[in-house]
């Protein structure tokens, strides 16, 4: 019952979104109505979805996102790139550019060019705006309707629960007519074309589209109740899989073999989602079931010593990583993460000299700043802690998780302005206004910087008029 309530809220939320455009004679949206829209549509998403926030995660996709999104003839939205945590195979776009990928299809693939495929074909979507496109399409539906149909289709895509989505549909009388909002053969078809035409100019070969879509069909054979969301959404595949298959053997007789993508960014962000994000058990049991069968690969070590980590089994953790280390051993991700499981361990000497060794190699790596300033909080160094973090923050704006623990370090060497302004910037990434406001007026009392009081003041007025529009 809970979950259907949950969809039944969301009508309602899809509801009062569409109707804000029902006084035009035709439900096709303007690049401003597109935008607007989107804000309504992120804030459902951010409420109801549980993303993998993880910096590493984000920056990576974003990354490879951002590179093909570089190859469009023009950008009318700011494109963002999101993973969804759950196992099941779709991938999907919002209006306005923000992009999404489940964990699970993240974790089927094997190499970047798969993934550089899948939101590449998503950034097409975007680019030849065939959202607005279906709605245009349903305006003679009604727009009631048509608010439970976009509820059960962005519903379905981004949880993959099929059946309470289906559910959503009927209750809004929209069963017989939801592949009106899906993309047309016509759509996959151009969303492919111009997908390969991106992937070629950032160096990818395009087999990657190939291979991942034929993953997603082979899931259908399993059975109806695992069919992939992405299968709806994103129809006829096997015209798609025919048509790529022709366009890369053109390709192939035009210019030969394509280099080889350089995959170990895409590897280590693979195994941090296996081994942090992915269901634990299935997870501990394959990459048993790894090391087992290839006791010399140190990837396999290294691996299952996360999986470990995660499940609190340090001392064996500890050990595989070694393991890694000794064919390996000057790999700052491996080593990072044996400071990291240090520090976890509460083992702080330990982990601050091989995470200054890490730093000494890598000194922007993210979460080696991270932990070295944590492990000096522990120590009681909090100076050394303020320092690092200050270091992750100018380095990656975008990790959040910097800006509360320097608001943290901030506050244990007595500044408590920076302390309560570094906590309220976290409050805002996190969407979490209402402490962000608390920390914000705080910090007015201890600032005695003009420019700070001013930055503080003009924050504080905009989140004042964000709460006063929700409220209205």
């Amino acid at each position: 019952m809970k979950r259907i309530q949950k969809f039944f809220i969301m009508l309602t939320v899809f509801g009062i979104i569409l109707s804000e455009f029902s006084s035009h004679s035709a439900y096709g949206l303007t690049v401003k109505e597109e935008e607007e829209l989107s804000r309504q549509v992120m804030s459902v998403v951010f409420k109801y979805y549980e993303l993998v926030e993880d910096p590493i995660v984000v920056e990576y996709v974003n990354t490879i996102g951002n590179q093909l999104v570089s190859y469009l003839p023009e950008r009318l939205f700011n494109y963002h790139f999101y993973v969804v945590k759950t196992d099941s195979y779709n991938a999907f776009a919002t209006p306005a550019g923000h992009i999404f990928i489940n964990s699970g299809l993240f974790l089927a693939m094997e190499q970047e060019e798969e993934l550089a495929g899948i939101l590449a074909h998503e950034i097409a979507h975007v680019y030849c705006r065939h959202i607005s496109q279906a709605i245009e399409r349903s305006k003679k539906i009604g727009m009631a309707t048509l608010a439970g149909m976009a509820a059960g289709v962005l519903l379905g895509a981004a949880t993959g629960e099929a059946e309470a989505g289906e559910a959503l549909a009927k209750g809004s009388m929209a069963a017989g007519q939801s592949a009106q909002l899906a993309y047309s053969r016509e759509n996959e078809i151009q969303s492919d074309q111009l997908g390969l035409a991106y992937m070629t100019k950032a160096g990818y070969s395009g087999e990657g589209l190939l291979k991942i879509l034929k993953k997603i069909r082979s899931k259908q054979w399993f059975g109806s109740d695992v069919v992939p969301t992405y299968l709806t959404t994103h129809p006829a595949v096997e015209d798609r899989i025919a048509y790529i298959g022709t366009w890369l053997a053109a390709q192939s007789e035009k210019s030969g073999p394509k280099s080889k993508v350089n995959n170990d960014n895409f590897e280590r962000v693979h195994t941090l989602l296996l081994t942090r994000y992915g269901d634990q058990d299935t997870a501990f049991a394959n990459l048993e079931a790894a090391v087992s069968a290839h006791p010399e690969d140190p990837q396999a070590h290294y691996q299952y010593g996360l999986i470990l980590a995660q499940m609190g089994r340090r001392d064996e953790a500890i050990r595989h990583i070694k393991m890694a280390l000794e064919k390996r051993a000057f790999d700052p991700y491996i080593l990072n993460d044996l400071g990291r499981i240090y520090y976890l361990d509460g083992q702080y000497q330990k982990a601050i000299s091989i995470l200054e060794s890490v730093y000494s190699i890598k000194p922007d790596y993210s979460e080696c700043l991270l932990y070295l300033g944590r492990t000096q909080m522990e120590l009681g160094q909090f100076k050394a802690a303020t320092d690092y973090f200050r270091q992750l923050i100018e380095k990656h704006p975008g990790y959040k998780e910097g800006f509360y623990f320097l608001g943290q370090s901030s506050g244990k060497e007595g500044n408590l302005a920076d302390a309560h302004y570094f906590l309220g910037i976290y409050y805002i990434k996190k969407r979490d206004g209402k402490s962000a406001v608390m920390h914000f007026k705080r910090a007015l009392k201890y600032t005695n910087d003009a420019d700070r009081r001013q930055e503080i003041e003009k924050i504080l007025a905009k989140l004042d008029k964000a709460t006063s529009g929700k409220k209205k």
